[in-house]
């Protein structure tokens, strides 16, 4: 048993990371909500209790054994040195440490083995996380040869803040309104054209997949939905294929269910889709421009799947590897 605390719990993701550790019976004999001055005093319910929301300040974080940080760059670059310091494993979903060497970056059904003996691990970008299952599966059968990717990104994962922009038809979260719109502009713009977004997807997939300079391209899209990413993925592969060879391919991968039926109109949709802890695939076809190419389509709800869900798989292989150590 474990003491937790969950950083920014009272946030889109922070709270879902809470219901998750309720709903897969993370075995946590404490759990700590801590959350912003604003919001200490709220209560949040967890296993039938009301969970007092505290101010995160690092003395409260002596005594416990595991914290997942839920709340943006600036609060992990404060704080986790600090939880570090005093003993504590982190899971932090800020992209802050993702591109550090010396801490892992992990999708539980893509590495396991980069946690290592890390007492920090990075959870990675929502889009990067959905697409990782498929592409590790078609490189370890096919090999890759180049990754094109095309996101089509709900509101929910600019929080709660993007999701009233949807329902008002304001813009506080974005530059222009998502209402009846589609914004080709996720986070800043960098000098070469691209934006942040567009470039985690391009590093952190290289970073998961262990493959340093595979060509990778991304362009990133806000569109007006409220749950659930779509990624339009291009893939050139190192040998030639037939159709069925991938679809069992990516059935035969953990966390990857195939929804392939186009004649029938089977195929993800996020509306279909939301709440659910997979990565849906389908649209699987035919590049013919390129030899060995293949595109695919795949959605997968980003609250869950695309930040809580990696969050507290990553906190389950955290525990299975203080479990090993004590049985040794």
């Amino acid at each position: 048993m474990v003491k937790v605390i969950v950083v920014g719990a009272t946030g889109l993701v922070g709270g879902t990371i809470l219901s998750l550790l309720e709903e897969r019976n993370f075995p946590a004999d404490e759990v700590k909500c801590l959350a912003s001055e604003r919001s200490a005093g709220n209560t949040l319910p967890f296993r039938g209790k009301d969970l007092e929301v505290r101010t995160l300040r690092s003395e409260e974080f002596q005594g416990y054994d595991l914290a997942l940080f839920a709340a943006g760059g600036e609060v992990s670059r404060e704080f986790i040195p600090l939880a570090l310091e005093v003993g504590l494993e982190v899971v932090d979903n800020s992209s802050y440490f993702r591109m550090d060497p010396q801490v892992p970056l992990v999708v539980p059904e893509v590495n396991p083995e980069a946690i290592g003996e890390a007492r920090l691990i990075a959870n990675p970008n929502c889009s990067t996380i959905q697409c990782m299952a498929p592409l590790f599966a078609l490189d370890r059968a096919l090999g890759l040869k180049r990754v094109v990717y095309s996101t089509y990104q709900s509101v929910s994962g600019s929080g709660v803040k993007g999701l009233k922009d949807l329902e008002e038809g304001t813009n506080f979260a974005y530059p222009h309104p998502i209402r009846d719109n589609l914004l080709p502009q996720i986070d800043d713009f960098l000098e070469s054209g691209y934006t942040k977004e567009e470039m985690k997807m391009v590093n952190e997939s290289r970073k998961i997949l262990s493959r340093p300079h595979l060509p990778v391209t991304a362009t990133a899209v806000r569109v007006p939905v409220p749950c659930c990413h779509g990624v339009s993925i291009n893939v050139e592969l190192d040998r030639d294929f037939n159709l069925e060879e991938v679809r069992n391919c990516l059935r035969s991968q953990d966390g990857v269910v195939v929804l392939d039926q186009p004649e029938k109109g089977v195929y993800p949709m996020p509306r279909d889709l939301a709440g659910t802890d997979e990565v849906y695939v389908g649209r699987i076809r035919r590049d013919p421009s390129i030899p060995y190419g293949l595109n695919l389509w795949t959605v997968a709800d980003n609250v869950r799947k695309g930040a809580a869900l990696n969050t507290v798989e990553i906190a389950e292989l955290l525990l299975q590897r203080k479990l090993d150590e004590m049985s040794d």
